[in-house]
C-alpha cells in the first residue's frame, strides 16, 4: 500500500487511545500531554498522524502507542531533525508555546513520516526511571533485616538483586546511589554521580544505619538497552518528558553513574531467566526478585509461569537461604479520584512476611512510607 491510497482515517480505538494518554499526562507534562491531544485530533481527521501510524491501528492500551508516538518525535528533536520544533523542547534547550506546538511540529511530521513510522514499529516504550531506586533502596534495607530476625541474625542478610525487566540496568546499583533525606542525612554512597531527593514521607521500617551490601546483580529484559551506546541513551532519553527537566537531569546522572559501574541485561523472557537464576541458592544471601512497572506488559501467560516459579523458589527457601520479592506496580486504589496508585510491596520466604511498605509516585519520589499487611 503507498501513501496515496493510505486510509484517511484510523481505528476510531487509536484516536481515543492517544486522547487518553493526553489526559494523563497533561498536568505532569503539558508538553507531551499537547502534543498527543493534538495528534488525536489529526487522527480524527485523517492526517499525518494517520500515516506515521499506519499498521498500528489495531495497537492496544498496554502497548502505549501514544507514548511510543511522543518519544519517536522526542528522539527526532534530540537527533537535531527537528529545529522548528526543538524550540519547544526544554530538553535542549527550548521553551514550549503550546498553541503554536502542533503548526510547528507539522513539518516535521510530514517530513520523517517514514522514519517515525518505522520507529513506532521497532521501539517499545522504556522509562526505566533511575528515581524507582529510592523505594527500592528502602525496601531492600526492609527485606535484608526482616530476613535475618526472621533466621535469628544479629546482622542484615548481604542482598542478591534479580531485576525482571530490567531495560537499560539503571535500578540495578541502588548501592552505589545517594540518597540526601530532608534533615541532611545522605544514605547510600553521598559521592556517588547521583545522588536523590527521594522525598520521603515517613522512613522505611528499617535500621537506616546499617549499610545496604549487594553481592549479586542481574537483570533480564525482552527488548535490553545497552547504555554504554548512544543509541541506548538516546534510546531511553527520548521516553523522558522533554519538560520534565529533573527527570531529564536524573537520568544523565545515572547514566553516568552505569559508565563506571557496567551490569549487563540479558534478552530473556522473565519466567525462563528467573527459572535459571533460582535454580542455584546462596547461602547466607538473601535473593530479591525486583521489579517495577512491567507488570502491565506482561501477557498472562507470563504473568502465570512467573507466579509458578516463584512459588517454587519460595517452597525451597531455608533461613540460611531466604527469596524475597519486592515490586513497585501500580495497584487498583478505593480512593476518590483516583484509579490506582504505586504501591511498594514486600514478600519474604520461609518467613512468611507480607507487607505493602508505602506508595508514591509512578517514578518512585516522592514516596510515602505505610506499612499495611500487603493483602
Amino acid at each position: 500500500m503507498t501513501w496515496d491510497s493510505a486510509p484517511t482515517s484510523v481505528d476510531t480505538v487509536l484516536a481515543e487511545l492517544f486522547a487518553e494518554a493526553a489526559h494523563r499526562c497533561r498536568d505532569h507534562s503539558p508538553l507531551t500531554g499537547r502534543l498527543l491531544h493534538d495528534a488525536a485530533e489529526d487522527l480524527s481527521r485523517g492526517g499525518v498522524t494517520t500515516r506515521i501510524m499506519a499498521g498500528f491501528e489495531r495497537d492496544r492500551e498496554g502497548q502505549v502507542p501514544g507514548l511510543r508516538f511522543a518519544g519517536a518525535v522526542h528522539r527526532l528533536v534530540l537527533e537535531g531533525g527537528a529545529p522548528g520544533l526543538a524550540k519547544h523542547y526544554p530538553s535542549v534547550g527550548g521553551q514550549p508555546d503550546l498553541p503554536k506546538l502542533w503548526e510547528d511540529a507539522l513539518p516535521a511530521l510530514t517530513e520523517h513520516t517514514d522514519l517515525l513510522r518505522r520507529r513506532l514499529g521497532a521501539t517499545v516504550v522504556q522509562t526505566n526511571e533511575p528515581g524507582r531506586s529510592a523505594p527500592l533502596y528502602g525496601g531492600l534495607m526492609v527485606a535484608a533485616q526482616e530476613a535475618a530476625k526472621a533466621a535469628g541474625r544479629s546482622v542484615p542478610f548481604c542482598v542478591r538483586l534479580l531485576e525482571v525487566g530490567a531495560s537499560g540496568g539503571l535500578n540495578l546499583r541502588p548501592h552505589h546511589v545517594g540518597y540526601r533525606l530532608d534533615d541532611g542525612t545522605v544514605l547510600g554512597d553521598p559521592d556517588s554521580l547521583l545522588v536523590l531527593d527521594p522525598e520521603w514521607t515517613g522512613r522505611p521500617p528499617a535500621d537506616l544505619r546499617h549499610r545496604l551490601r549487594v553481592v549479586g546483580r542481574a537483570g533480564c529484559d525482552l527488548n535490553p538497552v545497552d547504555v554504554s551506546t548512544e543509541d541506548g541513551r538516546l534510546h531511553l532519553s527520548s521516553f523522558v518528558w522533554a519538560d520534565q527537566l529533573y527527570r531529564w537531569n536524573r537520568l544523565r546522572d545515572a547514566l553516568d553513574l552505569a559508565a563506571t559501574d557496567p551490569v549487563g541485561v540479558d534478552r530473556s523472557a522473565g519466567p525462563e531467566w528467573l527459572a535459571k537464576q533460582l535454580a542455584r541458592a546462596e547461602r547466607d544471601v538473601l535473593t530479591v526478585v525486583w521489579h517495577s512497572v512491567v507488570w502491565q506488559y506482561a501477557s498472562p501467560a507470563d504473568r502465570a509461569m512467573g507466579r509458578a516459579v516463584l512459588a517454587d523458589a519460595a517452597a525451597k527457601a531455608t533461613p540460611t537461604t531466604p527469596l524475597a520479592l519486592l515490586v513497585f506496580e501500580p495497584r487498583r486504589s478505593d480512593d476518590a479520584g483516583e484509579d490506582y496508585r504505586f504501591e511498594l510491596l514486600l514478600k519474604l520466604w520461609p518467613a512468611g512476611i507480607s507487607l505493602n511498605l508505602g506508595h508514591g509516585a509512578g517514578h518512585g519520589i516522592p514516596f510515602t512510607w505505610d506499612v499495611t499487611p500487603w493483602e
